[in-house]
């Protein structure tokens, strides 16, 4: 009878122990981006979000979407109601609701489940939203710029009151700002450059010695500092513009594609960048730009991967670097923690 108690109290305490171990191992480990639609190497975390709540989005290509609420990640794919699980483009607009630019239309989060949203007769790919200070969202999909006012969607260049000498199609837009003058730019995937819409006229920022390099290269992204000065991430690196005068910063400080770019708390410029050759990722990373001198933050400090496609800053202050290979990674403003497999 002794030995039977003995037994059992050696099987409670062993289980207690291995309880305790993983459940340690459960709390000590970070949460982890799973990858489950079977991607490759070469997909990446595309575009991030802070929403209203706290949690932070990931939009990635191949994997649908990620949401962190600070303890766990949610993943949610084409199963959960996406139209696609390439993700090009995140917004948050003024009434909490969450949109998806896909490879195919929209999707519209409310709070409670995915709803595909479709802007013309045509399936489109949603490259940029924004939405500008009158509540109107802004769309660059392959098929041109469309306008949301709440009720339905419109071919901007449709408008009868615009004046387009420059004859342009504003198709494939990768990116779209709204200035603190209410003037809209527009950044393309393709051959148009930079143009602006001031309300009446959409111009085309003309080549010339000065803007030269907008007539060929593609713009990925556009941010206004809290300065008023202009920056635009391209194919070509890092550009400021104060109204006046254009600065390349790609020569000097070898920044390379910038596909995104953030201002953070404290004023420092982020740019999200890779630096390949023939396929091999040789540079790139993230690069912080203290309005002195560029600081590069690569795997050598701790970065998952090189190849930085968006970057976040959440309620904290901390970072959030996407990367290519679905990677993961926050800095704290001393370390790089990675939260990718």
């Amino acid at each position: 009878m002794r030995t039977i108690i003995q037994m059992k109290t050696l099987i409670l305490v062993v289980g207690l122990l291995i309880f305790l171990t993983c459940n340690s191992q459960a709390i000590n480990e970070n949460p982890k981006l799973v990858k489950t639609q079977g991607s490759t190497p070469k997909a990446n975390v595309h575009r991030g979000l802070l929403d209203k709540k706290g949690n932070l989005w990931f939009g990635t290509t191949g994997e649908g979407i990620y949401r962190y609420d600070g303890k766990l990640f949610h993943q949610f794919t084409v199963s959960d109601g996406l139209s696609n699980n390439n993700i090009s483009s995140i917004l948050e607009d003024k009434n909490g609701n969450i949109w998806f630019g896909t490879d195919n239309d929209l999707t519209l989060f409310d709070g409670k489940k995915f709803t595909s949203v479709f802007i013309s007769k045509t399936k489109n790919g949603v490259l940029s939203i924004m939405q500008d200070r009158n509540g109107i969202i802004w769309l660059g999909t392959d098929d041109g710029v469309y306008c949301y006012d709440g009720k339905s969607f419109e071919r901007f260049l449709d408008k009868k009151q615009i004046v387009n000498n420059d004859r342009l199609t504003l198709k494939s837009i990768e990116s779209i700002l709204e200035d603190k003058n209410g003037n809209i730019w527009f950044g393309s995937y393709v051959s148009e450059g930079i143009s602006r819409f001031d309300g009446k006229f959409i111009t085309q920022i003309k080549p010339n010695v000065t803007l030269k390099p907008f007539g060929y290269v593609r713009v990925m992204s556009m941010l206004e500092d809290r300065n008023g000065n202009i920056w635009f991430g391209t194919a070509d690196g890092a550009y400021k513009y104060d109204g006046i005068t254009l600065i390349n910063f790609a020569e000097k400080e070898g920044i390379d594609w910038v596909y995104s770019m953030l201002e953070d708390k404290n004023g420092n410029i982020w740019f999200a960048t890779e630096k390949a050759i023939g396929g091999i990722y040789v540079g790139g990373g993230a690069w912080r730009y203290d309005g002195k001198s560029f600081t590069n933050y690569t795997t050598n400090e701790g970065l998952v991967h090189n190849g930085v496609f968006t970057i976040v800053e959440d309620a904290s202050g901390k970072l959030w670097f996407g990367t290519r290979n679905v990677g993961l990674s926050m800095f704290d403003g001393i370390r790089f923690t990675q939260f990718s497999e």
